[in-house]
């Protein structure tokens, strides 16, 4: 894991954040990639909902691969 990712502290996040950039690196395409990561996210959040999850997916991506942001995220209360 790099560097960029090692300050975020949720679980799903982190999971969501890896899965994403090495979906990408590994060929998929963002939609694909995007979908799997959703999926991800309600795996370790089943109660969230479709729009929830999407939601979440999309804003960590981008702060933490768009903008590559470091700071902490709002987010799903986990740790």
């Amino acid at each position: 894991m790099g560097r960029e990712f090692s300050t975020i502290t949720r679980r799903c996040e982190r999971a969501v954040v890896t899965a994403y950039r090495d979906l990408r690196a590994h060929g998929s395409d963002d939609f694909a990639a995007f979908g799997a990561c959703t999926t991800l996210y309600r795996i370790h959040h089943p109660e969230a909902s479709v729009n929830e999850a999407r939601r979440l997916v999309a804003e960590w991506i981008d702060h933490h691969i768009v903008r590559r942001d470091s700071a902490p995220t709002p987010g799903c209360a986990c740790d």
